[in-house]
């Protein structure tokens, strides 16, 4: 028997998706908000500082831009600096999702590991993944005991153990090059230096991966051995090789990322090794030498992840 479209009811139609943006607006949230978009979600840009803990509400939480509710996911673009307070703060919020079953990609267990260059190094270490030789400490002693006993062998780096974009790197050869504790905010973040001059210049390759898949890569060319495109470096089109890939996709499950942007280097013996795993990674370089919408892959699989999700959910 037919049914006239009158006698057949119309399955109410879903409201969008909305996620949670986290950063300012720049470049990236945009291409996130138009990738997002084009898969039927609302993006809203929140800011970590505007949002608060009111135990009064059911969930526990005020996020901005969402009233009584809570997002349906969250992408964290970028954590704004603040004292050791704020920033405990905007992290309690992003465990906060967490708890109340917020999809947060990356949530901030990811984003402390990664933040932490020392966690990030033991992480990798202990998961058997090629990564330089690294050693922390509050000790100006021991940093120059360490220096003292490992220069002999070639020189260390010295990293901000918060940091980014390649700021604040520096060449450690010598005793003399151990700056003050006052210049690391107390902290020592050594690490073997493995980078080599190869044809007039030092590279190194950045693979993102998302989902435990790589997405896009690319070589980054300098004269200097500092090669972040923000310190200069020159980004150019590269396919991974199976090892790069494998690396990459470990070393973002060693540190729980749903997605990240993973930094390797080959040293003098020419093996791949481990340098960092960044957890809010920038990719407006990567952007440039290919093919791939990187935001529209993001988004794609946040999307595909929280769909999974709710079949999960249904069928339980």
């Amino acid at each position: 028997m037919t049914h006239s479209p009158e006698t057949i009811a119309a399955e109410p139609a879903l409201p969008p998706l909305r996620i949670a943006l986290v950063g300012d607006r720049d470049w990236h949230t945009r291409q996130l908000s138009l990738a997002l978009a084009a898969r039927g979600a609302r993006a809203v840009l929140v800011k970590l500082e505007d949002c608060r803990f009111e135990t009064s509400r059911a969930s526990g939480l005020s996020i901005a831009g969402f009233g009584d509710a809570l997002p349906d996911a969250a992408i964290v673009r970028t954590l704004a600096g603040g004292g050791f307070e704020a920033v405990t703060l905007r992290l309690g919020m992003l465990h906060a999702l967490r708890e109340l079953g917020v999809p947060v990609w990356n949530d901030a267990r990811a984003i402390e590991r990664c933040v932490d260059k020392s966690t990030t190094s033991f992480l990798l270490a202990r998961a058997g993944l090629p990564t330089p030789e690294t050693w922390t400490t509050e000790s100006p002693a021991a940093a120059r005991a360490i220096v003292e006993r490992e220069m002999a062998r070639g020189p260390l780096v010295l990293k901000p153990l918060f940091g980014s974009q390649g700021r604040n790197l520096r060449l450690i050869r010598s005793m003399d090059d151990l700056p003050d504790p006052t210049d690391v905010r107390g902290v020592y973040y050594l690490q073997r230096f493995v980078g080599v001059e190869r044809d007039g210049g030092f590279h190194d390759f950045r693979v993102l991966v998302s989902q435990g898949r790589p997405v896009a890569a690319m070589i980054r060319h300098a004269a200097h051995w500092v090669t972040n495109v923000k310190r200069g470096g020159k980004p150019v089109a590269v396919v991974a090789d199976a090892t790069m890939k494998e690396l990459a996709v470990r070393a973002t499950a060693a540190v729980g990322a749903d997605f990240a942007g993973v930094d390797i280097l080959y040293d003098a013996d020419a093996k791949p090794t481990v340098l960092e795993v960044n957890s809010m990674p920038a990719w407006s370089g990567l952007q440039k030498v290919t093919a791939v919408n990187i935001a529209s892959v993001l988004a794609a699989d946040l999307i595909a992840a929280l769909g999974a999700r709710a079949r999960s959910g249904a069928a339980e």
